[in-house]
């Protein structure tokens, strides 16, 4: 039966393909946005997946994160919540743990005075890793990060902290309202606006030329919608009450996903995309003394831990496609929109 459902952070990557499904399966939607006047950013965004008149069942709230104002409003008559959004990096301070943790307690604690059936949380698959990239083996999601490692870099040890506000924040709630948490990997696939967004602009960057190699890290790739699919089959299977569900895909190194573009695109789309691959030690040297974006990468030069997603199959049914599929539908997306500059991937 459709339901109302809240989608947080409306604008982002993640966020607009939950609303897109959404629609087409009848549902009505409420997205939230941080600020006024983003609404039609959003509508357009959408619009061209979804049926003629769908978007009418799309409402909007003004809600940040960051703040108390506005996420009692927006639970009103909403049945299910998505949480999507996180502010991590919205921060001046430098300081990711406290918005993301306080940012998941709002939406938690406006949803269950709201009475909310069901909150599914986006959190991320390096909450449920070793603290080590290179330990061997696979894990699942009893495994939780463990966010006292100094080694940890700020993101990791924010997913980690902010869904564990969640679940002990439940643990003392004993109303009608559950959660689920859903921990993806890499997210590609097709983009719904120019902007690349998150693990996306990988692939941008890849195409246009910026990367002058290709560094020994793998990611488990998971493809937008497939992602999507798991969080609303978790939204709604009576077997998800309570879990964490890992949902990180197929796991390719970057040389893997460079021979993808190259192979699938051809001359000129896939011109720029480097061929040669950069040794640890210099990504580790730039890194010291040259780029410090790279800092937080040299952790998982050649990762060998990978994560299981037997539970999202066995409860949820769920079944992803390729990752070289998501890879691909990604770059080509990338170049419908105009993300990718065309003549900077032609040959000089």
């Amino acid at each position: 039966m459709p339901e109302l459902v809240l989608v947080t952070g409306g604008t982002g990557y993640i966020a607009g393909w939950c609303v897109t499904e959404l629609l087409r399966r009848g549902h009505s939607v409420r997205a939230t946005i941080r600020t006024p006047g983003r609404e039609q950013a959003v509508i357009d965004a959408v619009a061209p997946e979804v049926g003629p008149g769908d978007t009418d069942r799309l409402s909007f709230a003004v809600a940040d994160l960051t703040a108390d104002a506005g996420w009692d409003e927006a639970m009103l008559g909403v049945d299910r919540v998505l949480h999507v959004a996180s502010p991590l990096g919205t921060t001046e301070s430098g300081d990711l743990v406290t918005p993301a943790r306080d940012g998941t307690l709002r939406v938690l604690r406006a949803a269950t005075r709201a009475g909310v059936a069901r909150v599914v949380m986006t959190s991320a698959a390096n909450a449920a890793s070793p603290s080590s990239y290179a330990t061997d083996g696979v894990t699942d999601e009893t495994l939780w990060t463990d966010p006292d490692d100094p080694s940890l870099i700020p993101y990791r040890r924010a997913k980690t902290l902010a869904e564990r506000a969640a679940w002990d924040f439940m643990a003392t709630h004993d109303g009608p309202t559950e959660l689920t948490t859903v921990l993806p990997g890499a997210v590609f696939g097709p983009v719904l606006t120019p902007d690349a967004q998150g693990s996306v602009g990988i692939i941008a960057r890849m195409l246009s030329g910026k990367m002058p190699g290709m560094p020994r890290i793998g990611l488990e790739i998971v493809d937008v919608r497939d992602l999507v699919d798991v969080h609303l089959r978790a939204m709604t299977a009576p077997a998800a009450a309570g879990q964490r569900f890992l949902a990180t895909g197929e796991f390719l190194w970057m040389a893997d996903m460079a021979r993808v573009l190259r192979d699938g695109l051809g001359s000129p789309w896939a011109g720029r995309v480097p061929t040669r691959r950069l040794p640890d030690f210099a990504v580790r040297l730039a890194a010291r003394f040259g780029d410090p974006t790279l800092r937080e990468i040299t952790p998982a030069l050649g990762r060998r831990n990978r994560h299981s997603t037997e539970k999202a199959h066995r409860l949820l049914g769920w079944q992803p496609r390729p990752a070289a599929q998501a890879v691909l539908d990604c770059a080509e997306s990338l170049i419908a929109h105009g993300a990718v500059r065309v003549e900077a991937a032609q040959p000089q």
